[in-house]
């Protein structure tokens, strides 16, 4: 782990974010629920039920927050930011050595350091889909219609935030989406690797925004439970 010995400089351009739909969608129905049992105990609690309800949600909230609606993969010229459940990584293009899709994608640095990327996860359903339209594009003698490849950087030029889409080029493989994501991560990170703005060090900070407030539910939980 390293901290960037100086700050390169600013993006010319907005940063592109990646984020997982259903991941958004799942974490506001687990709040909801949090939240709804949390303050219903509250409520209609008696002794150290409401206390307890209170430590709990705000014990459970942050890690609902932080596995569902935190993690997002922000892209622009200069750099690749991971905003992870406990961790903001920033990653210069320069320091980026492989971009690895399996089970799971990750990054890894040219000094060895690896770091998931939890808001682009692996679908084993999407891959064999695009796998079954590959196949019948193939027999069929044309390619589906897709996300095109290499629009990370063409998007970044205009300064857009939204996700890509999945599928692939007219002239390319059909990619499952996190699939066509990682590919064109990888020909952005080869166009910009050398580039002067792409260099710097690599820089983790600790999401105590996150860490903060689970810390203080555990405490209370616990000397509730102590104290009897």
């Amino acid at each position: 782990m390293t901290t960037p010995e100086h700050e390169s400089p600013a993006p010319e351009y907005k940063d592109r974010t990646n984020r997982s739909t259903g991941g958004i969608a799942g974490g506001i129905v687990l709040l909801a629920v949090v939240l709804w049992l949390g303050f219903d105990a509250m409520f209609t609690g008696d002794g150290r039920t409401p206390w307890l309800a209170l430590a709990g949600m705000i014990l459970v909230a942050p890690f609902v927050v932080a596995f569902t609606l935190r993690p997002a993969v922000f892209v622009n010229q200069d750099r690749l930011r991971l905003r992870n459940p406990f961790r903001v990584i920033v990653l210069p293009w320069g320091q980026i050595a492989v971009l690895r899709s399996g089970y799971s994608n990750e990054v890894i640095t040219k000094s060895g350091d690896k770091y998931q990327m939890w808001a682009v996860p692996v679908s084993l359903r999407a891959r064999k889909r695009a796998a079954r339209q590959e196949a019948r594009a193939a027999t069929a003698g044309e390619r589906g219609v897709g996300g095109g490849r290499g629009a990370i950087g063409g998007v970044i030029g205009r300064g857009s935030t939204r996700g890509l889409s999945g599928g692939g080029s007219a002239d390319g493989p059909i990619r499952a989406e996190g699939d066509q994501f990682m590919a064109d991560l990888r020909e952005l990170q080869e166009a910009r690797e050398n580039a002067e703005s792409a260099q710097g060090a690599v820089s983790v900070r600790w999401a105590y925004e996150i860490l903060g407030p689970a810390l203080a539910g555990a405490l209370v939980m616990i000397v509730l439970l102590v104290a009897g």
